[in-house]
């Protein structure tokens, strides 16, 4: 039945659910013949009135189902691309509208060229960027010079403000890059449609979405578009169509997303991301490598697109990919490489339970931007004093010539977020001895505002250390700060160093390399005074060695829980782990919020059936009420 509602054709179904028609003529136009709320068969199906680009449907109105469904999933072909290069027989689908050949066809902004006044006052009162230092040691003799005396500073981004009934964060552009190869059948599909009606979900009117599938070839679903009420119900319908079949194309399907970004001729939301998914090798892109090798399959890293790749954008405007290794069966060392190449983080779901929530623990991060291109400038503050090195994880950093400069670029930072990096100095001998503190280090940051986008400028203290004729024993104790951070980095490089050896087959050597890293961080200065990062990676890397005991428990998850653990602390951030476990100490307030709101959602709806889709806009669920402050007891590592 058909009847007009608010500028919008409003189609009932037989089953007494309604939708707007153009919504629910193209699901069906992409192969739907399930009421998308209750599952039911519908027999009478609408169709849109033919256009002259449409030549494969002629009639419009309401139609009789004449071909059953083959499975229990809705039929979409997300497979099939008008510029085909690996034909799969056994795609059972062979028709299905061309794509365009621009994808510059995303759906416009209701933006104007200035933020309003409300969100731009919210803005400029948001606290600014935190910047501390601490000294490893509190004082060095005046006598004595030192090659490598540890300066830690640690930066702190806003959290987020209310602006009225909401909170001021910046609208997205994300593209989520799925597989739908024929390994994702069943219980798996139903998984990723319904963690991605999460996702639909949660985004706002003014974020954007676009969905690329993809198999032994790929296929944007929608442009870019909006998350209004309409936009909701055309992306439900999309991802509620998605089928398995074929083999795995990830570059492919990295291509595609990477030109709905590129093509964009619109507004641009100030923040862009892509978010890929897949439980398979790629079979098209690694002749003659194996999927399992130490290094990485350079070819595929080699046909990635240039704005996925931080080296080609100095660090900065590249689009960072967020991925996820779903099941035992994925390429971990693949989607590690491209989350690294291009500033993401690599999570591994092992318990495909968990799918949701690794989903809601990223698109929280992501949709708490709070300022971008962040980089620190580190300058020495005296004559005779130099910077050694910087000790920054996998954040691009560099140190001038003459070592008087040194700057490290850290991109885009959530509500909260914090980042910590070593400065190795050296220090010279000093003919007397200064009563007064001598300023070493002088530390700043520039970084740009997401929503008035105005470039900021943050300063620190200048750092100074007294240079006394001696110093006592108290003096000679390094600082516990300093010590956790020391034992983050080199627990890091323990574990890369562990993974080389396990990917040769070496176990006993990667076993040893874990336990001496393990013993010295039980030995540490933090660790002896309770801190709670070094404890948490002491437990970590014996979860590590214990999925390292035999070539098959390493093939199956230790590949996977050492590549993830690596990336969250190298970048600092939150990543899902095996069955669900985070890093904690790097989860934020709005991660923790969003993922609070998935669990919640996932237990009142654990009698629902897993195939049936979350409800479009205005079907009552239960949802967490916001809270009015985004301040919360601190989540970070405890000493």
């Amino acid at each position: 039945m058909m009847k007009p509602g608010n500028g919008h054709a409003i189609f009932t179904a037989e089953c007494s659910h309604s939708f707007h028609f153009n919504c629910i003529a193209s699901s069906f136009k992409h192969g739907n013949r399930l009421c998308p709320m209750c599952r039911a068969k519908w027999k009478d199906i609408p169709f849109q009135s033919p256009s002259p680009s449409d030549p494969l449907h002629r009639r419009s109105r309401v139609n009789p189902l004449v071909v059953e469904p083959a499975t229990s999933f809705p039929d979409l072909n997300p497979h099939l691309s008008p510029h085909r290069t690996h034909y799969d027989p056994t795609d059972p689908y062979t028709t299905l509208e061309p794509e365009p050949d621009s994808f510059s066809d995303d759906e416009p902004l209701e933006l104007t060229t200035e933020p309003s006044t409300e969100l731009a006052a919210v803005s400029r009162s948001r606290e600014a960027m935190t910047i501390e230092t601490h000294l490893e040691f509190p004082a060095v003799p005046a006598s004595e010079a030192s090659d490598a005396f540890t300066v830690l500073v640690h930066l702190r981004a806003p959290c987020l403000a209310f602006s009225g009934e909401s909170l001021d964060r910046v609208p997205i552009d994300l593209v989520t890059v799925l597989d739908v190869s024929g390994s994702m059948a069943g219980t798996k599909l139903a998984l990723l449609k319904r963690a991605m009606g999460f996702v639909v979900q949660n985004l706002g009117p003014t974020d954007r979405l676009s969905v690329v599938a993809f198999s032994s070839n790929a296929r944007r679903l929608f442009p870019l578009t909006r998350m209004s009420e309409q936009g909701r119900q055309r992306a439900l319908m999309a991802i509620n169509g998605l089928t398995s079949c074929g083999g795995t194309n990830i570059v492919d399907g990295l291509r595609h997303a990477a030109r709905v970004l590129e093509e964009r001729t619109r507004a641009r939301n100030p923040v862009c991301s892509l978010v890929l998914l897949s439980d398979g090798q790629d079979t098209y892109n690694s002749v003659g490598a194996s999927p399992h090798s130490s290094t990485p399959s350079d070819q595929i890293l080699s046909l990635l697109p240039p704005c996925l790749k931080r080296a080609s954008h100095e660090g900065l405007a590249n689009v960072p990919v967020h991925t996820f290794g779903f099941g035992s069966d994925h390429d971990a060392n693949c989607l590690h490489s491209i989350s690294e190449a291009s500033g993401g983080t690599f999570s591994f779901i092992q318990a495909e339970l968990a799918i949701q929530d690794a989903f809601a623990r990223c698109i929280g991060g992501l949709l708490s931007v709070v300022l971008q291109e962040l980089r620190v400038e580190v300058g020495r503050a005296s004559p005779g004093v130099s910077i050694a090195s910087v000790q920054a994880g996998n954040y691009t950093s560099t140190v001038s010539d003459d070592s008087g400069m040194a700057t490290v670029h850290f991109g885009d930072l959530y509500a909260e977020e914090e980042r910590d990096f070593l400065i190795q100095l050296r220090l010279p001998s000093l003919s007397l001895p200064s009563d007064e503190p001598v300023g070493v280090l002088k530390v700043g940051c520039w970084y740009k505002d997401p929503v008035t986008f105005a470039v900021m400028r943050a300063e620190g203290e200048t750092v100074s250390i007294p240079r006394p004729v001696s110093v006592g024993p108290d003096q000679r104790l390094t600082c516990v700060k300093v010590d956790r951070q020391r034992n983050r980095l080199r627990a890091a490089e323990s574990i890369a160093e562990a993974r080389e050896m396990a990917e040769r087959g070496d176990f006993e050597g990667a076993h040893e390399v874990l336990a001496r890293r393990q013993a010295a961080i039980r030995a540490s200065r933090a660790a002896c005074a309770g801190d709670g990062l070094s404890g948490l990676l002491d437990v970590e890397l014996g979860r590590m060695r214990d999925n390292m005991a035999t070539q098959r428990v390493y093939e199956q998850s230790g590949r996977a829980y050492a590549l993830s653990g690596l990336s969250s602390h190298s970048w600092q951030r939150a990543t899902t782990r095996g069955g669900g476990d985070s890093s904690e100490g790097y989860q934020t307030t709005a991660m923790t919020e969003m993922l609070a709101r998935s669990q919640t959602l996932t237990f009142a709806s654990a009698s629902v059936s897993l195939s049936a889709p979350l409800p479009p806009e205005g079907v009552p669920r239960r949802r967490l009420a916001p809270t009015r402050s985004c301040k919360m007891p601190s989540r970070r590592w405890g000493g």
